[in-house]
């Protein structure tokens, strides 16, 4: 037996199903319309799509597989792309391709407000309930960031790095793609300060709980933001 969805669960994952329920056209979200400025660029399918997505997107807009899949089909349904069948391989693949009211709604989405910015660090969260594990915990909490962030931040050298050299897929947009790389490498760098100023005061804890601060000791350790 199928199941029965509601008004309330009419998520980012539904919506396509919901919208039809409804007898209302799918939502545009931000996703959806950085999906349409990629078809700007070229005709894809929707494999490559999803691939270009993920690599172009991860470092402001990371959304899974699974979303970025649907997109298009949405934005077929919505007249703002058009979809063909091609054979490659031996199999058939749908290739997509932008419409003049899809270059439209694109242009337009620009202009518009943004949403405010979210941040999600696991790690964070571990810090700040820190109180039920150990400095251990919280502190391997903060390597597994670190390690993290040093791996994000020499892949995207390494892709600035080729883009310069004239590696850039898209040549014209060469200053788009540096100037949207600064602001994360700077992030990276500002991350990795910050991790090492977390470690210097988490060093001077007994434990987690309440921990007794030397305040003289404490004055020396001067937040990053702050030096």
């Amino acid at each position: 037996m199928g199941r029965t969805i509601g008004t309330a669960d009419c998520s980012s994952l539904y919506t396509a199903y919901c919208s039809k329920v409804k007898g209302m056209p799918p939502r545009m979200t931000t996703s959806s319309y950085a999906v349409l400025a990629l078809l700007d660029l070229k005709p894809w399918t929707g494999y490559e799509l999803t691939h270009q997505a993920q690599r172009s997107l991860r470092y402001a807009w990371p959304k899974s597989e699974r979303l970025l899949y649907s997109e298009p089909k949405k934005l077929v349904e919505l007249g703002y792309a058009t979809s063909h069948q091609e054979d490659s391989s031996n199999r058939t693949r749908n290739v997509y391709t932008i419409t003049k009211e899809g270059r439209r709604a694109v242009n337009e989405w620009t202009s518009t407000r943004t949403q405010p910015p979210r941040l999600e660090i696991e790690a964070l969260l571990r810090l700040l309930f820190a109180d039920h594990g150990s400095r251990e915990d919280v502190l391997g909490a903060l390597d597994e960031l670190e390690e993290d962030i040093t791996k994000d931040h020499q892949a995207i050298v390494d892709l600035m790095g080729s883009y310069l050299d004239g590696g850039h897929p898209f040549p014209q947009r060469t200053h788009l793609s540096v100037l949207f790389a600064t602001f994360q490498i700077e992030m990276f760098r500002t991350i990795k300060r910050w991790i090492e100023f977390a470690r210097d005061e988490i060093d001077q804890w007994p434990t987690t709980p309440r921990p007794r601060y030397d305040p003289t000791h404490r004055n020396s350790h001067t937040p990053p933001c702050q030096r």
